[in-house]
């Protein structure tokens, strides 16, 4: 069943290497996709006021509110951070954004607000995760609130992201399928 569904594919992309006019609306097609993937991402990006508006949980350490593998949808409006909202920051020189619940809000001597967070499952606060010397969060370290939820759908993200290879195979895949699907 796999042979065959191979075979067909090769049978298919040698019919599609041959004829230069279907190729290229083919290759086309897939641009439009990819293009049209990217454009929904930054349209998300200039509703949101954020610059991931959607973030995958990688850890344990906001359970029971939320699961390794739960997709959160961020807001980064402008209005007050409140106790108790959960949050996602990033902190300078570190690549993964960290999502937890707002401990404390300080208001310092010039009238800027920072923040204290600590994970839900953690026993003390993130002040040991925050760059060396800072105590505080200020509000551009955030990235946005967490404003809606998706169950255990980021478990994929997290597979792709643990077995690389997987990654390669199923774009592969993905590119394959578009190139050799005729519309109509």
């Amino acid at each position: 069943m796999i042979k065959d569904a191979v075979n067909k594919q090769v049978i298919e992309l040698k019919k599609l290497w041959d004829n230069k006019a279907d190729l290229t609306f083919q290759l086309l097609n897939l641009a439009m996709i990819v293009f049209s993937a990217l454009m929904i991402w930054k349209g998300l990006m200039f509703l949101t006021k954020s610059e991931s508006p959607v973030v995958v949980v990688l850890s344990g350490s906001m359970e029971p509110a939320f699961q390794r593998g739960d997709i959160l949808f961020l807001n980064n409006q402008d209005n007050p951070i409140r106790i108790g909202e959960i949050v996602v920051f990033k902190i300078k020189d570190r690549d993964i954004p960290i999502v937890h619940r707002v401990l404390k809000v300080h208001e310092d001597v010039n009238g800027e607000v920072e923040l204290l967070t600590k994970g839900d499952n953690n026993r003390i606060d993130d002040r040991s995760l925050y760059a060396p010397g800072q105590m505080w969060l200020k509000r551009e370290d955030i990235l946005g609130r967490a404003v809606g939820t998706l169950r255990y759908v980021g478990m994929v993200t997290i597979m792709l992201n643990d077995y690389p290879m997987l990654k390669y195979v199923l774009v592969g895949l993905m590119g394959l399928f578009v190139l050799t699907n005729k519309e109509g």
